[in-house]
């Protein structure tokens, strides 16, 4: 089983701030690559209930399937790997494939057949070393809408949080509170009135 703890730090950005970042640690388009989160849950969203989230990611030709939860500080990642085979049944309705996950997802009381696909979120991505942490750097889509997103990956809460809030201070961004990428997806589908897993997204 492969976990790890994931501290971040978020800020949704507008289009001239996310600019601005690109400027400040020159991040071309070159820089940029490109990733796709498929997201899963029950159609009653017990994962979203508990504060969890299930995705597989699609990166560079690789497939994980992977399952986030609430710790006290940050959340504790669960990743599985997947076949390109496994990841397109998954993504076409079809089952997840049975594995680390199944047995995290099974502890939470969620019985792991009755999850769904619930649409796809694209991202072209950007990173960076910076003070200790990783600076990452998001162009989302996802339904009818693109949002923008500066995210900083830390070891140290506290001294993570310290050099964010330097950072946007020095660059003149408000400080703004920031769902995770799944919950402004879910959000901005219950929005369109689109509550079923299945329809179509980007």
């Amino acid at each position: 089983m492969e976990q790890n703890l994931e501290i971040e730090f978020k800020n949704l950005l507008k289009k001239e701030e996310f600019d601005r970042v690109a400027k400040e640690f020159s991040l071309g388009p070159e820089k940029f690559r490109r990733q796709v989160n498929h997201y899963f849950d029950t159609p009653s969203f017990s994962l979203k209930e508990q504060g969890a989230a299930l995705r597989i990611r699609e990166k560079g030709g690789s497939y994980i399937l992977t399952l986030k939860q609430p710790q006290y500080v940050g959340l504790l990642e669960t990743d599985q790997k997947l076949t390109a085979k496994d990841a397109e049944t998954a993504i076409g309705n079809g089952p997840l494939p049975i594995g680390v996950v199944a047995g995290e997802v099974e502890k939470m009381g969620i019985e792991f057949e009755e999850l769904v696909y619930f649409g796809t979120l694209a991202t072209q991505r950007a990173e960076t070393n910076f003070n200790n942490g990783l600076i990452v750097l998001d162009q989302s889509s996802y339904l009818d809408t693109e949002d923008f997103e500066l995210e900083y990956e830390v070891l140290d809460f506290h001294e993570g949080l310290e050099a964010f809030r330097s950072l946007l201070e020095k660059l003149g961004i408000p400080e703004r509170k920031t769902l995770s990428k799944i919950h402004r997806f879910y959000g901005r589908k219950l929005q369109l009135g689109r509550t079923s897993p299945q329809g179509d997204a980007e």
